[in-house]
C-alpha cells in the first residue's frame, strides 16, 4: 500500500476513531452514571452493566463480533469494512475509560434529581460522537447491520428495523429500569437524533443528489452495486457543447452522504454534484406510504 493511499485512509479512520471516543465518553460519564438507557446493542450491554455488572466493553465486543462478521459474509468486505473500524476502536476506548473511571482520572456525571440535565449533555455527547462516525462513512455496528442484512434479504427498510428493535430493547429496559428513567432516555435520544442530524450538515433525513458527469452510467452501475440504492438516468445536452449526456439522480440516507460522494470522485474527479435537502421521501429504502 503506497503512503497517499494509506494517507487517505487515515483520514477516514482518525475522525471514525475520534467519534467513537466521544460516544463511549458520554455512555460512561453520562449514561450510566445516571442509568440511563440507548437503543441498539448499546442498550443491550447496558442491561447487561445494570443487571450483571458486566464491564460493556466486553460486551459490545462480544455482541457486536458475530453481527460483524456475519454482514461481511453477506454485504462484503467493501460495505462494512469501516464498521469494523467503529466496533474495534468503540471497544477499546469504553475500556480505556473504564480504567480511567476507577481510577479516578474521571470523575463521571451523577445526580439525584436534576437527570433533565444529565439527559441532554448525554443527547449532545451521543449525538456528536455518533455524528462524526456517520459523516465519515463509519457505523458502531449492531443494529445498523442487522438493518442492513434485512433490507438486502427481505426489502425491510432500515429506519424501520432499528425503531422496532430500539422499542423492543428499550421496552425491556423496564423491567429494571424506573419509568422516569426511560421518560429521560427519550429526551437524550431525541437530542442525539438532532445533533446527528447537525452534524451530518442537515435537518432532514435523506439528500438528492444530482450528479452531471461524462461517465454517468457508470457512476450509476456504482452506487446501485455499493450503496444498493435506485438511480435514475435522465437524458441532456450541454448548452455549450450541444453533446448528449446522461446527469444521474439519486436519493440517499445521511449516513451515505461522504460515501456516494467519494464514490463518484473516484470514478470521476470532474464530476458535477448537487446535493440538496429532501424534505420527505416515500418508498423503498426510506419511508413507506
Amino acid at each position: 500500500m503506497n503512503s497517499s493511499k494509506l494517507f487517505a485512509i487515515s483520514k477516514t479512520v482518525a475522525p471514525i476513531m475520534l467519534g467513537t471516543a466521544v460516544y463511549a465518553f458520554g455512555l460512561l460519564y453520562f449514561i450510566i452514571p445516571n442509568q440511563l438507557m440507548e437503543g441498539g446493542v448499546t442498550g443491550i450491554t447496558l442491561l447487561l452493566n445494570y443487571a450483571f455488572s458486566i464491564p460493556i466493553f466486553l460486551t459490545t465486543l462480544l455482541l457486536n463480533l458475530p453481527l460483524f462478521l456475519l454482514g461481511w459474509k453477506i454485504l462484503g468486505a467493501r460495505q462494512i469494512a469501516y464498521t469494523g473500524v467503529g466496533i474495534g476502536s468503540l471497544s477499546l476506548f469504553l475500556w480505556i475509560f473504564e480504567r480511567m473511571i476507577a481510577a479516578g482520572w474521571i470523575v463521571p456525571f451523577t445526580t439525584e434529581h436534576d437527570f433533565i440535565l444529565a439527559s441532554l449533555y448525554a443527547g449532545v455527547t451521543l449525538g456528536a460522537g455518533l455524528g462524526i462516525v456517520f459523516r465519515f462513512g463509519g457505523t458502531t455496528g449492531g443494529v445498523d447491520i442487522v438493518a442492513r442484512i434485512c433490507g438486502r434479504s427481505f426489502g425491510w427498510s432500515m429506519g424501520q428495523v432499528i425503531l422496532a428493535i430500539d422499542i423492543l430493547i428499550i421496552g425491556a429496559s423496564l423491567f429494571y429500569i424506573p419509568r422516569e428513567k426511560i421518560l429521560y432516555t427519550l429526551v437524550a435520544v431525541f437530542i442525539s437524533s438532532r445533533v446527528i442530524d447537525f452534524i451530518q450538515e442537515g435537518v432532514y433525513a435523506a439528500k438528492a443528489f444530482t450528479i452531471i458527469s461524462d461517465e454517468a452510467p457508470k457512476i450509476a452501475d456504482l452506487i446501485g452495486e455499493e450503496l444498493e440504492r435506485g438511480v435514475t438516468l435522465i437524458p441532456a445536452i450541454g448548452a455549450y457543447s450541444k453533446q448528449s449526456k446522461y446527469m444521474v439522480y439519486c436519493v440517499v440516507s445521511r449516513q451515505e452522504i461522504r460515501r456516494l460522494s467519494l464514490l463518484v470522485k473516484s470514478v470521476d474527479p470532474r464530476a458535477f454534484i448537487i446535493i440538496n435537502d429532501v424534505h420527505d421521501v416515500q418508498g423503498e429504502g426510506f419511508r413507506e406510504s
